[in-house]
């Protein structure tokens, strides 16, 4: 298999799994709703967020407007980078992979505010409807992201001689997320863990480039 095949097997495979739970979530539970996957420590919780990753939100309407686009630019660039890294042979296939989850997760994202709006009905207090007669909640690139996957590990309160948060409880970990989240952060750290000498590697091959074509002064 090739180094294209095996980076479009990995993309499709996330989105297809990233799709696919998010739409049996969207069309079986309705906002808030749980249920216990492992005990107390992992649960599916539909929530749905407007922002980034982990349920971070960007205030506003042209916030939500400016974030899709955004993110349609980035993944854009993403998948120029992976293109070029594919044809690289020098390229170790572990690093390729890498990039092609963060791809993949962005897109995953993507889908979902750019159609969800379109395509399914509210989930406030009942399950959603997918491809209503009616329309959907929302408008193109204002659907909200869905998130499921909860992990409250733990939970407990600070010591109360910690300043400012003493004696507050918490919870680890609280942020709810989904494949595509999981996907991007994997990419991400896996880079940072075990391919950080090839990434800078590359970005000094490119800087090199750059100036061998930078025409000279004298």
């Amino acid at each position: 298999m090739s180094r294209l095949a095996k980076s479009l097997l990995i993309i499709f495979s996330v989105l297809f799994v990233d799709q696919f739970v998010k739409i049996l979530v969207k069309t079986n539970m309705f906002l808030g709703q749980e249920f216990s996957v492992l005990g107390d420590w992992f649960l599916i919780h539909f929530v749905e967020n407007n922002g980034m990753a982990f349920g971070i939100e960007f205030a506003g309407e042209y916030g939500k407007i400016a974030l899709s686009l955004f993110r349609v630019v980035a993944v854009t660039g993403i998948g120029w980078y992976l293109l070029k890294l594919v044809k690289n042979k020098e390229v170790p296939m572990g690093f390729i992979a890498c990039v092609a989850l963060i791809f993949a997760g962005a897109i995953g994202n993507i889908i979902d505010s750019a159609f969800y709006g379109l395509i399914f009905t509210e989930s406030y207090g009942k399950v959603a409807s997918l491809f209503p007669a009616e329309g959907g909640y929302s408008s193109f690139l204002h659907g909200r992201v869905v998130d499921m996957l909860y992990f409250p590990i733990f939970s407990g309160r600070y010591p109360t001689w910690l300043p400012l948060k003493g004696g507050d409880s918490f919870l680890f970990f609280r942020p709810v997320f989904n494949i595509a989240d999981s996907a991007i952060t994997i990419g991400i750290f896996s880079i940072l863990l075990f391919y950080r000498q090839a990434f800078n590697k590359l970005e000094n091959e490119n800087d090199d480039t750059k100036e061998a074509a930078e025409p000279s002064s004298y």
